[in-house]
């Protein structure tokens, strides 16, 4: 199967879940994934800004072992040394690394690259770099990364939804209070960080989630 057909059936889903210790109860992130998958979330990002590359890489090895074993797609945030060590499925960059063409040319044709962007021209841009989804966000005010910008609300998730055929997963500020505005708007798949590693039953709280989208539909 082509790569594009590929991420279009993976991002056929309807969560996209994110690590994030500092807001898991105390859980570390191998743990957070293995209720994630519990869970039935099958996209999960491994994202950790503060911690040595050495930990990283080994908290990816496992977490790369483990959604294996589950048929889950695993995508590593920002580290594509790490991403290409543990053979992550694939890699998501920001704006301020490396070009997706250029990240292209370090991981090959197989490993799906996802930008974040929070504008049209960002959105287009990222098409003609090749990036095979979108980040669209952050949609509400977010405070679970030091370097994030204002939200960009619905109005530019309406604008990629109308505009852009490319698979996008809405992220930023997402809640289960809210979620049903991002669905409403045309979102299919969405990220949700601290709402999901935040729970102190992320089972549970991802039935009560898909519930709220259930009844958005």
């Amino acid at each position: 199967m082509a790569l594009a057909d590929r991420v279009r059936e993976i991002f056929n889903t309807d969560l996209y879940g994110i690590t994030c210790e500092e807001y898991a109860r105390g859980r570390n992130n191998v743990e957070t994934v293995q209720e994630m998958i519990k869970a039935g979330i099958q996209i999960i990002q491994y994202r950790e800004k503060k911690k040595k590359s050495l930990y990283k890489y080994q908290e990816c090895l496992q977490i790369r072992e483990i959604t294996r074993r589950a048929g889950v797609t695993f995508i590593v945030n920002d580290d594509v040394d790490i991403a290409l060590l543990v053979k992550a499925d694939g890699i998501h960059i920001g704006q301020e690394d490396l070009p997706a063409d250029k990240v292209r040319e370090l991981v090959g044709d197989d490993m799906i690259i996802g930008v974040s962007t929070h504008s049209p021209e960002q959105a287009w841009d990222a098409v003609r770099r090749g990036a095979d989804y979108i980040g669209v966000g952050p949609i509400f005010p977010t405070k679970t990364k030091e370097d994030v910008c204002d939200p960009v609300g619905l109005e530019y998730l309406e604008y990629v939804v109308e505009n852009l055929s490319i698979p996008f997963v809405a992220i930023g500020g997402i809640k289960e209070h809210n979620i049903s505005q991002v669905r409403e708007k045309g979102a299919r798949c969405i990220a949700m960080v601290t709402e999901i590693v935040g729970a102190e039953d992320i089972p549970k709280k991802v039935e009560a989630i898909r519930k709220v989208l259930a009844a958005a539909v």
